[in-house]
């Protein structure tokens, strides 16, 4: 099968990923589950897959073959079929690739499921505002709604710095600079400095990958910049824990006055099996408030989530009063939010109360 055909068919069957490994068979992911096709691929039908990705996408296979690198991750796209993310890698000495599918069309949070609370936080005119989970959590997709929806409500420049960049956003109210890291410059540091220079309004950071990159971002929100970016960690507490934990001890009492300063909200997510087969979001929303900046300061970062608890008309809740509303909605199983669930015995205690 030609590679636009195989894309092609993986967007009928409404696939989020396409494994290319060899000594398996050609296999492709639907909301969580995976189907395989019948022979297994040998290495080098997973060196032609991957020449014929090079090729669609315009791109040389001859640096990443010959360099001392050994994974490459780009985007490209095709007319009137979708984006498409790639990560080519060598496993065993053979070439495979998870090739991520990108839909042409911005995603919406009606379709998503992502509640007005996390869409709100697209409101603030300052500050810094995380969206933390695992990855293929849906991160960039919540975060391509909050740009979306600021680039037709509010007049500025957005610039995003990604690696790759995975939604293409159109010129609407906004000015919208979108830079790919390492094709349009090098690193996220780089990028966030030339950014700087660049008239911003607000930025997408990809990833806070470095105490570099966090440092000037987080120096970007204190000169009244709004930036969106992610972190790999689950929860609040956790991610001003960790962000704190990449800077040396003789820096933390710095940083963590400036993040108590300069942090709007954190909102962390991961996907659930819902009850139809597929899968639906559960967010943890923290919203900075006087008490938890208080708590930042004092590093008190352990109460934050009795805050949150607490705050539910605020606009905040925690991961487990997600899963609990989710299974209250029948659209997660009772077993499954347990699972999923952070303070789990509690969660639990919460479910025999209401008789779920």
């Amino acid at each position: 099968m030609k590679i636009r055909e195989l894309l092609q068919e993986m967007v009928d069957q409404n696939a989020s990923d396409i494994f290319v490994i060899a000594g398996l068979p050609l296999t492709y992911q639907v909301d969580g589950k995976q189907v395989r096709w019948d022979a297994p691929l040998m290495p080098a039908d997973t060196a032609e897959v991957v020449r014929a990705i090079y090729g669609l996408a315009e791109r040389d296979i001859e640096p990443f073959l010959n360099s001392y690198n050994r994974d490459d991750d780009f985007s490209f796209a095709v007319a009137g079929l979708g984006r498409f993310r790639v990560n080519v890698f060598r496993q065993r000495g053979s070439l495979s690739a998870i090739i991520r599918i990108i839909p042409f069309t911005l995603p919406t949070p009606e379709a998503y499921g992502i509640p007005d609370e996390v869409m709100a936080c697209a409101d603030f005119q300052k500050g810094l505002v995380l969206v933390t989970g695992p990855a293929g959590a849906g991160k960039s997709t919540t975060l391509a709604c909050m740009i979306d929806r600021l680039n037709h409500e509010r007049s500025g420049h957005i610039i995003t710095m990604e690696d790759p960049i995975e939604f293409v956003h159109r010129h609407d109210k906004c000015i919208v600079t979108q830079r790919e890291v390492p094709t349009d410059i090098a690193t996220y540091s780089e990028a966030l400095r030339s950014a700087m220079r660049e008239s911003p309004d607000i930025m997408l950071l990809g990833e806070m990958r470095d105490q570099d990159t966090i440092g000037t971002a987080v120096t970007a929100a204190e000169m009244a910049q709004l930036i969106f970016s992610t972190l790999h960690t689950t929860g609040g507490a956790n991610t001003i824990d960790r962000i704190l934990d990449s800077f040396p001890a003789n820096q933390q009492r710095q940083i963590r006055m400036q993040l108590s300063m300069v942090l709007q909200a954190v909102v962390s997510q991961q996907l659930v099996p819902s009850v139809d087969g597929g899968m639906v979001a559960a967010f943890e929303i923290m919203r900075v408030n006087p008490a938890i900046r208080n708590l930042i300061r004092e590093e008190k970062t352990h109460q934050i989530d009795s805050i949150i608890a607490a705050n539910n008309e605020a606009g905040m809740r925690t991961m487990d009063q997600s899963l609990f509303d989710l299974v209250k909605e029948g659209k997660v199983e009772k077993e499954i939010a347990l699972q999923y669930g952070i303070h789990q015995e509690a969660l639990k205690k919460r479910f025999d109360a209401e008789g779920i």
